[in-house]
C-alpha cells in the first residue's frame, strides 16, 4: 500500500523518519433529542465510510431520475426495497435501499471542481484566511482520543485525496493508501527489534526536549506523525489492510469477479477491494475511512455509455456487498455510509450527449449508522432543474453524520487565529433521517 504524506511534511522528511524507525418538532425539543442521543451513541465504536465520486457525478441518472422529462435521458427508474426508485443500472443496490436513503435536494452553488470538493469535504466555502479541516479530520480529532487501543491512523483515505486537516494539525490528516496491500519505501533497513527500540528511545529524548522548548505546536504534531509512522510498521492492526486474507467468496462478492478475467483486475474491482478494506478498518476501530469511487465522473460527453458500461456496475456491486456484509455482521447500525461528489450535473443534455457542472439541485446517498433507511429526503421539480421546498447544504450532511457518530453538534473548534468554528459550519441534522 502506497502511503501519502500528511500535509505540512514533505515525503523525504517523512520517509527519513520511517527509516530512522525503520421541522415537526420545536427547535428546543429537536436539540434536546440530539443531546440525549449523543450520550447513548458514544457507548459504541461508531465509524463513517465516505465514498467519494470525484468529478461531479450525474445524480439525475443515478438517484433522482426524471422519466418523461426532456432532461430524463436514456435510463429508467426501478423500484427498490425502500420507498424510492433509483437507476435501472443499480439493481443490486436497489435490493438494500431499505437501509440507505437519498437526499435529493442538495443545493450548494459551488460548481468549480476545487471549490466544490473543498465545500463538500469541510462544510465551508473556501476562504483565503483559513484552511478548514476536511470532515474526516474532524472525526479523527473528536473520536481518536477515545480509542486508546487504536495504533494505526484514525483517518485513512483509500485511493482518494481526503483534503487537509487544516487548523486541527497534521496529526489528523488522512493517511492515503492504495488497495494493493504492499507498503512501499517503508522497509526496516535491516534493523532488528533491539536496535529499533534503541533508536526510538533516542529520538524520543530529542523530540521531547524540543517540545519542552515551547516553540509552538509544530514539534508536538511532528512527534505525533512520527509515532503514527512507527505504528504503521509495527502494529498487528496493520493486518486490516490485507484484503487478500478474506475468503475468496467474500472478495468475489465485493469485486464481482466470477473467476474469469474481469472486474477484480479492473478499476471497478479495486473499488470493491477498497470497500472491503474499509470494512476491515472499521472492525479494527478506525473512525473515518474515505474511499475513492473510480471511473471518472466529469462526464461532459457520453454520459449514458460511461455510466452503463463503466461507472455504475462495479459501484452497484461493491455498495450492495458492503451493506449486506455490515448488516450480516451486526455492524450496520454502527457505520455511517455516505456517497457524494463535489456537485451534480446539468439536467440539460449537451451536444456531446453529456452533462455539465451543476450545483443547483442534486443528490447524495447516506445510510447505516442507525439512520432511517429507504427514504428520499427533499425533491426536485419534474425536470430536475430546481429544488422544491427545503434544500440542504454540506454542513447538514456532516451534522447528520456527527449525530450518528455521537459527536455533539454544538462542538466549536478554534482556528490558529483564534476564530471559533462551529462543527459542520453550524449545519443541522436532517430530521427525516434521524427519526
Amino acid at each position: 500500500m502506497t502511503i501519502n504524506v500528511p500535509q505540512g511534511m514533505d515525503r523525504r522528511h517523512f520517509m527519513r523518519h520511517m527509516a530512522t524507525a525503520a421541522t415537526t418538532v420545536s427547535s428546543w425539543q429537536f436539540m434536546s433529542h440530539l443531546t440525549a442521543n449523543a450520550a447513548q451513541v458514544q457507548k459504541n465504536r461508531k465509524s463513517c465510510i465516505l465514498m467519494w465520486a470525484a468529478g461531479g457525478p450525474p445524480t439525475i441518472d443515478i438517484w433522482d431520475l426524471k422519466p418523461g422529462s426532456k432532461n430524463g435521458g436514456e435510463f429508467k427508474p426501478i423500484d427498490t426495497k425502500g420507498d424510492l426508485q433509483i437507476s435501472e443500472h443499480m439493481p443490486k443496490t436497489a435490493m438494500v435501499m431499505d437501509k440507505l436513503s437519498v437526499v435529493r435536494s442538495m443545493s450548494t452553488r459551488e460548481a468549480d471542481h476545487n471549490r466544490g470538493r473543498y465545500y463538500m469535504h469541510t462544510g465551508f466555502v473556501p476562504n483565503p484566511t483559513v484552511v478548514h479541516p476536511t470532515f474526516g479530520s474532524v472525526v479523527s480529532h473528536e473520536l481518536s482520543s477515545k480509542r486508546k487501543d487504536l495504533e494505526i491512523p484514525s483517518y485513512i483515505s483509500i485511493r482518494g485525496g481526503g483534503g487537509s486537516a487544516g487548523f486541527l494539525g497534521m496529526t489528523h490528516a488522512p493517511f492515503v493508501v492504495d488497495s494493493n496491500g504492499q507498503i512501499q519505501n517503508a522497509k526496516m533497513g535491516g534493523l532488528n527489534r533491539k536496535r529499533l527500540t534503541a533508536r526510538l528511545e533516542m529520538l524520543d529524548v530529542v523530540e521531547t526536549n524540543f517540545i519542552n522548548s515551547k516553540r509552538g505546536d509544530s514539534p508536538k504534531s511532528h512527534k505525533d506523525v512520527y509515532q503514527s509512522a512507527v505504528n504503521l510498521m509495527t502494529s498487528e492492526q496493520m493486518k486490516a489492510f490485507r484484503v487478500d486474507e478474506e475468503p475468496a467468496e467474500v472478495l468475489a462478492k465485493y469485486t464481482g469477479d466470477t473467476g474469469q478475467a474481469g472486474m477484480a483486475n479492473a478499476a471497478g474491482g479495486q473499488f470493491g477491494r477498497s470497500l472491503l478494506m474499509a470494512r476491515r478498518l472499521v472492525e479494527t476501530g478506525v473512525p473515518f475511512i474515505e474511499v475513492g469511487v473510480p471511473g471518472g465522473w466529469d462526464l461532459h460527453a457520453n454520459v449514458f455509455g460511461s455510466l452503463q458500461n463503466t461507472n455504475l456496475p462495479p459501484m452497484d456491486t461493491a455498495i450492495a456487498a458492503l451493506v449486506e456484509d455490515l448488516d450480516q455482521r451486526g455492524m450496520l447500525d454502527d457505520v455511517v455510509l455516505v456517497w457524494m461528489g463535489e456537485f451534480g450535473r446539468t439536467p440539460r443534455i449537451n451536444a456531446n450527449v453529456g452533462r455539465d457542472h451543476w450545483a443547483r439541485s442534486w443528490s447524495n446517498m447516506i445510510g447505516g449508522g442507525g439512520l432511517n433507511g429507504g427514504v428520499a429526503v427533499g425533491q426536485t421539480d419534474k425536470d430536475g432543474v430546481d429544488v422544491v421546498g427545503k434544500s440542504y447544504l454540506p454542513g447538514d450532511i456532516w451534522a447528520t453524520v456527527s449525530h450518528a457518530l455521537g459527536i455533539p453538534i454544538d462542538t466549536v473548534h478554534t482556528s490558529k487565529r483564534g476564530r471559533p468554528m462551529k462543527l459542520a459550519n453550524g449545519g443541522t441534522p436532517i430530521k427525516e433521517l434521524i427519526g
